[in-house]
């Protein structure tokens, strides 16, 4: 298994993949570096792990919208900032990720 190393969030990575597959894991990881970048410069959170959390939502309500798109091809890279989610749906996503945190804020 081949090693590339990744940014998201200016944060270095080494991550195993796949001979072949290096293209589709640089699509997925700046997919996930935009969403999260986005989620940060929105200017409500600042915590990775909170921005991780909500970015991996995101993410999957857009592969739940689209299941036949999703089990077809990858999913296409964000266009424009039309296709960023709502400040509301933001801070309802924001909402729900503090009830389940709760007030520790761990996940585990």
């Amino acid at each position: 298994m081949k090693q590339i190393e990744v940014s998201i969030m200016g944060q270095s990575y080494l991550l195993g993949c796949p001979e072949g597959g290096e293209a589709r894991l640089k699509e997925a990881v700046s997919h996930v570096d935009r969403e999260m970048c986005a989620i940060r410069d929105s200017g409500k959170l600042k915590a990775r792990e909170r921005i991780a959390v909500l970015s991996a939502l995101n993410l999957a309500y857009e592969l739940t919208e689209r299941p036949s798109v999703a089990a077809a091809a990858p999913v296409a890279p964000v266009a424009d900032a039309a296709d960023m989610p709502s400040p509301e749906h933001v801070d309802r996503l924001i909402a729900r990720i503090d009830q389940v945190l709760g007030q520790d804020g761990h996940l585990i």
